[in-house]
This record gives C-alpha cells, structure tokens and sequence, in this order.
C-alpha cells in the first residue's frame, strides 16, 4: 500500500509535469449568493455569472461555483492569507447569520478562522502562519 509519501515520489517520477493551479469546486443551491459571498466578503471579482455556473477569482486563484443537485456532499477547502486579523476585521461586520468560528491560533502555528460558504455544504479555513 503506497503512504502519501510514496505516492508523492510515484507521481512526480512518472508524470512530468507543473501543477499550475488547484481550483476547488463548490456546489452551490444558490449560485449567485455564493458568488456574492466570495466578492462581498473576500473581494474576489466574478470572471463567470451563469445560470448553472460561476467563477471567481483573486490573485491567481479560481473558484468554480456549480449548480448543486438534490443532495450535495460535504467538502472543505483552505485559503491563506498575508493578514487575517484586517482580513476579519474587514468581514465581521457582513456576516450576518453566516456559521463562523472567530480567528484563533492552532497549535501546528497557524492563525484561522472558519466559515461555512452560504448555500453550500462548504467549510472554507482562512488562515495565516503565525509569526514568532
């Protein structure tokens, strides 16, 4: 049985290669509110606004937004920040009804806080290395 490790070391050896990009896709009941979500709390900008699709982006960073079906699965997904402090103190105030966990230091060093992505089965971590 091949350990993450071993895996790791099997693919790099036989696929050659650059992995550019990791986009999650996050389906959605509602696709523009969590199109909304992204650009109203976390400043992305929409490159795509259909009816059954939608992306956004930052940086270089996408989010695909899809239709959801009857029953959508649970996914997680986790976006590092340079400033998560500003970065919350910048959202506290939008959130709403929206399911948070306020920012709070984790003891593998990293400063997070957690929030469920409307209309989805979506658990998003923010985070932020600490500095020591």
């Amino acid at each position: 049985m091949l350990n993450f490790v071993n895996l790791f070391l099997f693919l790099t050896e036989h696929i050659m290669y650059k992995a550019l990009y990791l986009s999650p896709m996050v389906p959605s009941y509602n696709i523009k509110a969590t199109l909304n979500f992204f650009v109203d709390l976390f400043d992305f900008k929409v490159a795509m606004d259909n009816e059954g699709y939608g992306i956004v982006y930052k940086d270089n960073h996408l989010i695909h937004i899809l239709n959801a079906g009857i029953d959508i699965g649970e996914m997680e997904f986790y976006l590092e920040v340079d400033a998560i402090d500003a970065l919350w103190d910048s959202i506290k105030e939008k959130l709403g009804d929206i399911k948070v966990r306020a920012p709070f230091d984790r003891e593998y060093g990293m400063r997070e806080f957690h929030i469920i992505v409307p209309h989805t089965k979506t658990l998003m971590f923010v985070g932020q290395p600490i500095k020591t």
